[in-house]
C-alpha cells in the first residue's frame, strides 16, 4: 500500500481529532444564556454569508484576501477530494491525485503569502503565540500533502520519500486539528457555526442591524456579570475570532492611548468563558493597561477586581461600531460592552465618577445638564418656532436635541430653522414635551432610565399629528428611528442633511456657488456606520459648488471623533485625545473647512486647540449659500421672523 493510500483516512483522523475538540467548546457555549435561533435559514444562508459577506469584509485588506482564499480554499477541496479518495475506485486514479496535489499546492501557495505577513516580523496588529506557528503547521500539512499526492500521481516511483512527505503532512494536519479548541483552528470551525447562529442575522446581505434589543426590566439579572450570562451564540461569536486585529487598528480609544483593544477585549472574554482554558493572550497589551487580577471562569465576574478587564476598559469605548465595520467575522463588540456595562450600573451602580452627574440629571428631570425642558426652545428669541401644541398638527416634527442647550449647537439649529422657513416646510417643535432621546443614558449601561425616557417621548408623540421627525442630531435620528420601534413608537426619521439634500433636489432650495474653498467631511458613526448615509451630505457640499477633499478615513469606515457612548461623561485619560487624532486627519486633506453633521462631532472638533480648520455644519454652510445668493427665499425666512 502506497503512502498516498493513508491521506484520506489522515482526514478523517483531523475530522475526528477536531471535533473531540470542538465539543468542548461546544459544551462551555451550551453554558450560556438561551438564543433563538433559526438554523434552517442559517444553515441555508451560510455559503453568501462566508462567500460574500466576509469575503466583502475580508478584501478590504487586499493582502489578507489574496492570501486568505487560496489557503481556506486549497485546504477545504484538498480535504474534500480525500475524503473522496475512501472510495477504492477513486483513490486507484492518478488524475484523481494528480488533482489534490493541485488543491495542496493551492493551499501552500497561500501558506506562502500569509507567512511574508509574519515573517521575519509580523505585522503589529497581528497576535502572535500559537499564531505565529499556524503558517508552519499550514505549510507543512500543505507540502508534505502535495508532494505525497504528486508522487502517487506520477506512479509512486520513490516510496520512501512519499511514507516520509506523508508523515510530514500527518503530524501537521494532526497538530492542525489539536488547536480546534484553544488555537488558532478554532476560528474556523467557530466562525462558521457564528455565521449560522448570529445574534444579528439582519446584518447580512447588505443589512445593518445597529439597534441595541431592550432589557428585560424584570429580570433577575439586569446585564452581563459573567460570560454565562451572555446568549450562547455570543459566546460563539467570542471564539469565532481569527485575531487579525484589524478592530483593534480601527479603533479610536486604542489609537488615544486608551486602555482598550476590542481584539484584547473579545480575546479575554473567549477566555473567561473557558476558566483559563485558553491559552494567555499573544497581543499587544491593552494601551496603558490597568492591573486586574486575571480570574476566570464561566460564572465568575469579568469586571471586578479579581476579574480579566479593568473597568477603565469597559467604559473607554465609544461605541463608534469601527471594530464591528472592520470584523471578517463579524463579531458584535458592541453588543457585549453594552451588556457588561448595564450590569455595572443597573446592579452595581459602578459608573466612572464624571458619568454620575449627567445620570442623575437624566433621572431627575429627563435631561443631562439639569437644564429645564421648558428652556429648550429659549435659544430661538428672535425667530418663529412653532411649537406643534399650538397649531396642532405640522408636516414635520423638528426635535431639537441637546444642541439646543449648547450655544455652538445653537448656531447650528438657527441655521437650520432658517433654512426650513426659506424653503416653506411645514414644521413645529415639541417645546418642554420633548425631553432627552435617551442615548446617553442607554449607551452608559443605564437601561431603565432610557426606556422611562422613550416611553415619555413616545407618549409625547402620540398626541400630535405629523408626517415626518427631523433631526440633526445622529444619535437621536438613531434610537427613535432604530431603537423606539421595540417600544411601541414608530416613526418615519430623518436626518437633516438628507432632508435638506431633497429640497434642494425638488428645487424648493436654491443655494449660490460657495466656489474657492475646500472641504473635507467628517462622517458622524452614528450616521454613517449606524443608518449608512454618507451619500446625502456629500450631494449637499456638492451642491453647494465646495471643493470636497475625503480624508483617508471616511464614508461607513470613518474614525469616531470620540464624542459617543458616553465617553466624554467617562472621560477615561490617555496618551492623546480622539479628537486631535481625527482633526490631523482633516489636516492632512488641506481642506480649511471640516463639515460636521452632528452636535456631538462638532463640540468635539471644535475642543481641538491650536492651529486648525474651520468647523462649520452642513447647515450653517446651506444658509450661508441661501445668504449669498440673495434668493428670494432668505427675504422670506427674514419676513417670517417677528418684529
Amino acid at each position: 500500500m502506497t503512502a498516498a493510500a493513508f491521506l484520506p483516512w489522515l482526514t478523517v483522523a483531523m475530522v475526528l481529532v477536531a471535533a473531540v475538540q470542538i465539543g468542548r467548546r461546544v459544551i462551555l457555549w451550551r453554558g450560556g444564556g438561551p438564543a433563538a435561533v433559526d438554523w434552517r435559514a442559517g444553515l441555508t444562508a451560510l455559503p453568501r454569508r462566508y462567500l460574500v459577506d466576509v469575503h466583502h469584509v475580508v478584501d478590504r485588506d487586499r493582502s489578507a484576501s489574496r492570501m486568505h482564499v487560496p489557503t481556506a480554499g486549497g485546504l477545504v477541496l484538498a480535504c474534500g477530494l480525500l475524503v473522496l479518495g475512501l472510495v477504492p475506485a477513486i483513490a486507484a486514479s492518478r488524475l484523481y491525485f494528480a488533482l489534490v496535489a493541485l488543491a495542496f499546492l493551492t493551499m501552500a501557495a497561500g501558506v506562502f503569502l500569509e507567512a511574508r505577513r509574519r515573517y521575519p516580523r509580523a505585522l503589529p496588529r497581528l497576535s502572535l503565540g500559537r499564531w505565529q506557528r499556524l503558517p508552519v503547521y499550514l505549510g507543512v500539512f500543505a507540502l508534505g500533502g502535495f508532494a505525497t499526492a504528486l508522487l502517487a500521481a506520477l506512479g509512486n516511483p520513490l516510496p520512501a520519500l512519499s511514507f516520509l512527505t506523508f508523515f510530514a503532512a500527518a503530524a501537521a494536519g494532526l497538530a492542525l486539528a489539536g488547536t480546534a479548541a484553544t488555537g488558532p483552528m478554532r476560528h474556523a470551525l467557530a466562525g462558521a457555526a457564528h455565521l449560522v447562529a448570529h445574534p444579528r442575522p439582519a446584518r447580512f446581505e447588505g443589512g445593518r442591524s445597529t439597534d441595541l434589543a431592550p432589557l428585560d426590566l424584570d429580570a433577575a439579572k439586569l446585564g452581563a456579570e459573567t460570560p454565562a450570562d451572555f446568549g450562547w451564540n455570543r459566546l460563539l461569536g467570542f471564539d469565532a475570532c481569527v485575531q487579525c486585529g484589524r478592530c483593534e487598528a480601527a479603533c479610536p480609544a486604542f489609537a488615544a492611548g486608551q486602555p482598550l483593544s476590542p481584539k484584547h477585549l473579545v480575546a479575554d472574554l473567549a477566555a473567561a468563558a473557558g476558566g483559563g482554558h485558553a491559552r494567555p493572550y499573544a497581543g499587544m497589551p491593552y494601551p496603558n493597561q490597568r492591573p486586574t487580577g486575571g480570574a476566570a471562569g464561566l460564572h465568575a465576574a469579568v469586571i471586578s477586581p479579581e476579574g480579566l478587564v479593568h473597568p477603565d476598559t469597559l467604559w473607554s469605548c465609544t461605541t463608534c461600531r469601527a471594530c464591528v465595520e472592520e470584523c471578517p467575522m463579524m463579531i458584535e463588540h458592541v453588543d457585549a460592552i453594552v451588556d457588561l456595562r448595564r450590569f455595572q450600573t443597573l446592579e452595581l451602580g459602578a459608573v466612572p465618577s464624571k458619568a454620575e452627574e449627567p445620570l442623575e440629571n437624566l433621572r431627575g428631570c429627563d435631561e443631562p445638564n439639569g437644564r429645564r425642558l421648558s428652556e429648550r426652545t429659549d435659544f430661538a428669541a428672535g425667530l418663529s418656532l412653532p411649537r406643534i401644541a399650538e397649531t396642532g398638527e405640522a408636516d414635520v416634527v423638528l426635535w431639537l436635541g441637546q444642541a439646543a442647550f449648547d450655544l455652538r449647537g445653537q448656531r447650528t439649529l438657527k441655521a437650520l430653522i432658517r433654512t426650513l422657513h426659506a424653503a416653506g416646510v411645514d414644521f413645529a417643535v415639541l417645546g418642554e414635551e420633548e425631553r432627552d432621546c435617551g442615548d446617553l443614558a442607554r449607551r452608559l449601561g443605564d437601561e431603565a432610565t432610557f426606556q422611562r425616557l422613550a416611553a415619555a417621548n413616545i407618549e409625547a408623540l402620540s398626541r400630535h399629528r405629523f408626517r415626518r421627525i427631523l433631526t440633526a442630531d445622529p444619535h437621536a435620528l438613531h434610537v427613535i428611528r432604530n431603537e423606539y420601534p421595540a417600544l411601541g413608537g414608530s416613526y418615519d426619521v430623518v436626518h437633516h442633511t438628507a432632508f435638506l439634500a431633497e429640497l434642494v433636489a425638488a428645487g424648493r432650495l436654491a443655494p449660490a456657488a460657495l466656489a474657492g474653498r475646500a472641504v473635507t467631511y467628517h462622517d458622524p458613526c452614528y450616521l454613517g456606520r449606524y443608518n449608512g448615509e454618507v451619500e446625502a451630505p456629500r450631494a449637499l457640499l456638492d451642491a453647494l459648488g465646495l471643493e470636497r477633499r475625503e480624508m483617508a478615513r471616511s464614508g461607513k469606515r470613518s474614525m469616531c471623533c470620540g464624542g459617543g457612548g458616553g465617553a466624554p461623561s467617562a472621560d477615561i485619560p490617555g496618551d492623546t485625545r480622539i479628537p486631535d487624532i481625527r482633526m490631523d486627519q482633516a489636516k492632512t486633506t488641506g481642506a480649511r473647512i471640516v463639515a460636521v453633521a452632528c452636535p456631538q462631532c462638532t463640540a468635539m472638533l471644535e475642543g481641538v486647540t491650536g492651529e486648525r480648520p474651520e468647523v462649520r455644519d452642513v447647515a450653517e454652510l446651506v444658509w450661508e449659500a441661501l445668504e449669498a445668493g440673495g434668493a428670494a427665499a432668505t427675504a422670506r425666512a427674514k419676513e417670517l421672523e417677528p418684529a
